[in-house]
């Protein structure tokens, strides 16, 4: 028994060993590339999907990591087309990227998906006074709400000569509350968006022009 014990301890050594020379041979023969996707501000962009694309075939498709980070690994020595897809986003593409044998290539942090404009939410806005002449150059504090009515403030806009304002956001439900400032008069209106579309809302001061403002 100790010997046959010996002798499968040994046919499975040399099992790993081969193993590991057939991993070490494949390493030396292949390569990919790696970088890491982010939109124009700069963040990462998780789950993005990259695929090598090669004489008009999918060879592989990894995902980014939470940070955009990702390695695409296994690819033969050649040419292959680096296609970038998320969504909400543009597709990005580098052509012509040239994969060599061994370590994968960083193709560095540059990869920038533009955001998709058919996938977003346009909303356009106005404020007026409560005799309906528009309030130019007022203040309009932009906030998500929650559904337990929380809410956390996203950004601050002026309105224009008219008193019109814009505010773009990728698509996906959401409450949206337009708080407008003018002079220590304040008024709200909250607005609820479920696809990429245009869409329109106003805020009414309780004011009238030319009144006093305490």
């Amino acid at each position: 028994m100790p010997r046959i014990e010996k002798y499968a301890r040994n046919g499975i050594a040399f099992l790993l060993a081969a193993y590991c020379l057939l991993l070490t041979a494949y390493g030396q023969t292949t390569g990919g590339v790696k970088g890491k996707v982010r939109n124009l501000n700069g963040d990462g962009i998780a789950n993005a999907t990259v695929t090598a694309h090669q004489n008009q075939k999918e060879i592989k498709t990894v995902h980014t990591a939470r940070g955009g980070d990702f390695v695409l690994d296994g690819l033969e020595a050649g040419l292959y087309n680096i296609v970038i897809e998320a969504n909400g986003y543009s597709t990005g593409v580098k052509y012509d990227v040239q994969v060599k044998a061994g370590k994968p290539r960083d193709m560095g942090a540059n990869l920038i998906l533009q955001v998709d404009r058919g996938s977003q939410v346009l909303i356009r806005g106005s404020v007026f006074y409560k005799d309906g002449f528009a309030v130019p150059g007022c203040e309009v504090r932009v906030s998500l709400v929650s559904a337990s009515g929380a809410e956390k403030s996203l950004t601050t806009l002026m309105t224009g000569v008219s008193g019109e304002f814009s505010y773009r956001r990728p698509e996906g439900k959401a409450t949206y509350r337009f708080t407008a400032n003018f002079r220590g008069v304040t008024a709200s209106r909250d607005l609820t968006v479920d696809s990429p579309a245009i869409y329109t809302t106003s805020v009414l001061l309780p004011i009238k022009m030319g009144d006093k403002q305490p």
